[in-house]
Order: structure tokens, then sequence, then C-alpha cells
């Protein structure tokens, strides 16, 4: 019998570690906050050609609230993303998508992890800071309404093998 404690969203199987066959130690990887002009299509776009090798490893490529007036499904299969290892979540509200995504990025099932809020505050960013240290795959933070002077460039996704 499974007993769950508070009100968060429960993903049975989803979040458990699973072992694949060609796993390797995976690496220590951060998570990047990036300010977007254009609901993160841009930035998508840039991540695409590395999304598609990831994809090709098993294991998720999770969208947290993606913005669905980028096209980001056409955008993703042209650059020969695996669409059956595309993963997309819809949160409430964005407590519960940091939620999702400190489970995703956690949880060993993800190769990267993205997603789409208005604007984050000081407390989240310090909130996604600690969950960097123990995260298991790439997450990017695109932040749709942020007040930022300048957008960070995107570091390039690094395959695990």
């Amino acid at each position: 019998m499974s007993i769950l404690m508070g009100n968060a969203p429960s993903h049975p199987g989803l979040w458990q570690e699973t072992v694949y066959a060609t796993s390797t130690p995976w690496q220590r990887t951060g998570i990047s906050n990036l300010a977007t002009h254009t609901l993160g299509r841009q930035e998508l776009q840039q991540l695409s050609a590395q999304l598609a090798q990831l994809s090709q490893q098993g294991r998720w490529i999770v969208l947290i609230n993606p913005e669905n007036n980028i096209g980001y499904k056409a955008l993703l299969a042209r650059a020969g993303v695996r669409m059956d290892r595309v993963l997309q979540v819809r949160a409430r509200d964005e407590v519960e998508a940091l939620w999702a995504m400190e489970k995703a990025l956690t949880s060993g099932t993800s190769s990267a992890v993205i997603s789409w809020v208005e604007q984050l505050d000081h407390k989240d960013k310090r909130r996604l800071q600690l969950v960097a240290k123990s995260a298991r795959a790439m997450g990017f933070v695109l932040e749709t309404n942020a007040t930022a002077e300048t957008t960070d460039s995107l570091p390039k996704l690094q395959a695990v093998h």
C-alpha cells in the first residue's frame, strides 16, 4: 500500500529511477535561467540538435508548461528528437511547475528538463541553485516575462554515453 503525504501531484513510476543497460555515471549538470523574448522558441531551436541526440538515449526530454503557440512539437520533430521520449507536463501554477522540474531533474530518468515560467523570484532561484547540486539532467528555465537586461548564452548540452 502506498501512502502519499502532502498535496503534491503524484506521477506513479514516472520519477522512479530506471537503470538502463547503457547507463554510466551521471555527470553533474546545472540549471540555466534564460530570459526569453520569443516565448522560448529561439532557445528551443538552439537546443534542438542536442535534444535530438539526448532523446536517442532512452531518457525523457521533459517540457514543463511549454508555450503552445511557438510550434515546439514541429520544431523538435524536424530536429530529429524522438517524440516518444518527450514528456509534456502541464502544471497548474509556477509552484507546481518548479516542483515538477525538481523531480524531473533529480530522478535519473531525464536527460533534459525545460520549464517555461513568467519570472522567478529570488527565493525560487535559490531553490533551483540547491536542486542543481543533485540534478542528474540539464535544466533550463525560460523566463517569458523576465526583466533581465541580458540573456545568458546557452551552454551546450553534453550527451551522457
